[in-house]
């Protein structure tokens, strides 16, 4: 029976340092308060709307009095051709997005990475990372003008340099996704190569120096040393990506595209935007949203759960 005393009395000890630790931090609890009610209004609130999914909602009927459906949006959705091909074009440009925004930022990285000369190194972080802070309301208005068939500036080049003819970017299906792939990796490289940096900092130097020993040049110390060191930050970026694989970029999107390239760019956030707001069909909109929604949930737990197991990467 004594462990049975013991583990009472360390399980109280342990509720006591709990009690005191929060009584000499409830200032700090108390400056989340204003937050914590901001995300209660606009976060947990609305969701009272996701009742429209399954509901012919009508305005002046409210959500109270609309008529019931049940699931029979969820059912139009997967019969509407522009519903599969909005789902699939999301798959694809996401998929993209995550693949070059982990690779290209760690080649990116272990290059900076071999700059001695740290005036220059910073030089050139800076004007990587320097995008990520601009907005795609802004970036969005100088492609349209970089990339116009008509005086754009990646145009001329392209005709002076190689004869080409004008092409439209941002209204050819065959180039649109290259463009907003490109154009993310652009903008979001600067911040995910920092990410790698810092990794970079954490490899134990007396590993370089027994490779060198033993004669290895940099190409087999990077490959032998500094890509396994840096496989666990690798495994949280890219399983924690998992959660965003349907979130493709609304603003970005939003801001490029136009309705010569929907078969190719639209995406289930700027479908919804376009049939709820645009349209007026609230509750369908709502449905694709809610469908979204879950599935983006799911991948988030399970990226998470994966980070976890072979990262032993945990938030809590």
């Amino acid at each position: 029976m004594q462990p049975t005393v013991d583990l009472k009395q360390q399980t109280a000890a342990v509720g006591t340092r709990k009690q005191w630790k929060l009584k000499g931090t409830w200032q700090l609890h108390t400056m989340l308060l204003p937050a914590l009610v901001i995300v209660f209004i606009f976060q947990y609130i609305p969701m009272f709307g996701l009742v429209m999914a399954f509901q012919d909602y009508e305005p002046w009927l409210g959500f109270l009095h609309s008529p019931w459906v049940g699931l029979e949006h969820f059912k139009t959705m997967f019969e509407y051709e522009d519903a599969r091909q909005v789902i699939w074009n999301t798959l694809v440009i996401s998929t993209l997005k995550i693949i070059f925004n982990l690779a290209i930022p760690l080649a990116f990285a272990l290059l900076l990475n071999e700059i001695y000369v740290m005036k220059f190194k910073r030089t050139v972080q800076t004007i990587v990372y320097l995008p990520h802070f601009l907005s795609w309301v802004i970036l969005g208005g100088i492609l349209i003008d970089m990339l116009s068939p008509e005086g754009g500036m990646v145009n001329r080049v392209l005709t002076a340099l190689f004869g080409v003819e004008p092409i439209f970017f941002l209204g050819d299906n065959d180039w649109f996704r290259t463009v907003v792939v490109v154009t993310d990796v652009w903008k979001e490289c600067g911040f995910n190569t920092i990410v790698f940096l810092a990794a970079l900092t954490s490899i134990n130097p007396s590993l370089y120096e027994a490779a060198i020993v033993d004669g290895a040049n940099r190409w087999q110390q990077t490959i032998y040393i500094t890509l396994p060191s840096m496989l666990p930050i690798i495994i949280v970026v890219g399983t924690l990506s998992l959660g965003n694989i349907l979130n493709a970029g609304f603003d970005q999107i939003l801001n490029l595209y136009n309705p010569l390239v929907y078969k190719t760019g639209d995406i289930i956030d700027t479908y919804v935007y376009r049939v709820g707001l645009l349209n007026g069909d609230f509750s369908y909109a709502t449905a694709v949203g809610l469908f979204k929604s879950i599935i983006s949930f799911i991948l988030v737990v399970t990226g998470y759960r994966l980070a976890y197991k072979y990262a032993n990467y945990k938030i809590f």
